[in-house]
């Protein structure tokens, strides 16, 4: 029973508010990643959770049971920190042991649960070895097999993967991913970093200052943000984003600006009256070569296996991701075209999704 529901869930420094009425439920067994930019509340949401700090209002619940007044040693629950917090003067088998000892558990037991776990994370030559003995992804594993041999109903991992290079990040998400498959137990994961969030979790929560933005599968989270904020922060390089004018249309509405005009397809067969809107489209989407619409290049990025192109076009900004071989230089013209099945449309005021999409081909104002 790993469930968890945060319900209203406030929290307050003082008048500056860390967390906003946060309502989120995860099911048991799930990998769900807190994502957003530092300050947003993500870290402050996990504490709670853990029992390091309290909520100003709301309820917080563990497998039905809540825990808003439990001791973080009672909430069966292990949280794994950024800065892996092993003892230096222990063993790797003593840092893994350390919870069961606390707990009282007799020493063959503690003995045994410490060797399963050694096994499950490739521990077992390194058990008499010293955390300064190991590299970062090892104390990273040391780390996690001793939030593993508690059993707990979840796992909370405060950045685990932050302070390791590039290649040892890849390589430890691969890692996480299947440990999660083996153990099937609640993992709940804060990071900055999008591509960890997206690789690793079954749905993302999205937070920005202290709001939850979207919580949904990584794939719905990139394909149908829920807003401006969330589209903005999910993919790399960002979407772009243009002003226009949404004008109704038979059967729909277009959208147009001194670039470009889009046909667009509403539910229900109109779009209301004339306002103002924001256009989005994945650098993906934007076709390099050909169509209806031209800019100038300003930058090229060759990165091997594509190509990344910034240029301006009616005084926007794009960026496209080209072919590998893309031959234009800066300063060139160059035509392009945009996918209009994957145009994505928000309103102007609020930010928010509008439930429109493209409807045809698109052509120049």
């Amino acid at each position: 029973m790993g469930g968890i529901v945060f319900s209203r869930v406030r929290k307050a420094f003082g008048s500056f508010v860390a967390v906003k009425d946060l309502d989120l439920e995860i099911g048991a067994g799930e990998f769900v990643s807190l994502l957003g930019p530092s300050g947003c509340g993500k870290t402050t949401t996990l504490r709670m959770l853990a029992g390091l700090e309290f909520p100003t209002a709301g309820t917080i619940a563990i497998g039905g049971r809540v825990v808003n007044d439990v001791a973080p040693g009672k909430r069966n629950v292990a949280m794994v920190f950024q800065s892996y917090a092993l003892y230096p003067h222990m063993t790797v088998g003593e840092n893994i042991a350390y919870p069961l000892r606390k707990q009282g558990v007799a020493r063959a037991e503690r003995e045994a649960r410490v060797r399963a776990v050694a096994e499950t994370l490739q521990l077992g030559a390194l058990l008499d070895r010293r955390p300064k003995q190991l590299s970062g992804g090892q104390q990273q594993r040391v780390a996690l097999g001793r939030a593993l041999v508690r059993e707990p109903a979840a796992f909370l991992l405060d950045e685990p993967l932050s302070n390791l290079d590039a290649k040892l990040r890849a390589h430890m998400r691969a890692e996480l991913i299947e440990l999660h498959r083996r153990v099937g137990k609640t993992f709940v994961y804060v990071t900055h970093d999008q591509l960890e969030a997206m690789t690793m979790s079954d749905r993302i929560a999205v937070m920005h200052e202290g709001v939850l933005q979207q919580f949904a599968p990584p794939r719905v989270i990139y394909d149908q943000p829920a807003n401006l904020t969330v589209a903005g922060f999910i993919g790399s390089p960002a979407m772009n984003v243009m002003d226009a004018e949404l004008v109704a249309a038979a059967g729909g509405a277009v959208a147009a600006n001194g670039l470009l005009r889009a046909p667009l397809a509403a539910p229900g067969g109109g779009a209301g009256g004339a306002r103002t809107i924001r256009l989005g489209v994945r650098p993906e989407d934007v076709l390099l070569g050909a169509g209806p619409l031209s800019g100038r290049i300003r930058v090229v990025e060759p990165t091997g296996h594509e190509t990344i192109v910034a240029f301006e076009a009616a005084g926007a900004s794009f960026v496209a991701r080209a072919a590998a071989d893309f031959s234009g230089a800066p300063g060139e013209t160059v035509p392009f075209d945009l996918r209009s099945a994957r145009l994505h449309v928000f309103d102007g005021a609020t930010g928010g999704r509008l439930e429109l999409s493209g409807a045809g081909p698109i052509s120049a104002a």
